[in-house]
């Protein structure tokens, strides 16, 4: 099979659903992090962790809607290095959200 058969069926289907469901995941992630930052009560320091949880969230919401967009064509391009390093950052900048609330 050539590259010009490249069949279009589920693969990029499937990967289109996992990208949404992994948006979904880290906007949920995002939202529970805003809200235990600001859990008790409105301080500088948890609006601030709040702000940057939801500009995390947002750099990996961009990332995942130009992926998306481009898994509809019918040769999709693999994923940049650029748009694969800021999910990875967004994904890393999560986990030590995580360490932060824990410790």
């Amino acid at each position: 099979m050539t590259g010009a058969d490249r069949d279009p069926g589920l693969q990029p289907e499937r990967t289109r659903l996992a990208w949404r469901r992994t948006t979904l995941s880290c906007t949920v992630v995002a939202v529970l992090a805003g809200k235990q930052a600001i859990h008790d009560d409105i301080t500088a320091a948890g609006v601030v962790a709040a702000g940057l949880s939801a500009l995390v969230c947002i750099g990996f919401l961009a990332v995942a809607h130009r992926r998306i967009q481009s898994l509809g064509t019918a040769r999709p391009r693999p994923l940049s290095h650029r748009g694969a390093l800021l999910a990875a950052v967004c994904t890393v900048a999560f986990a030590g959200f995580a360490v932060a609330v824990v410790v």
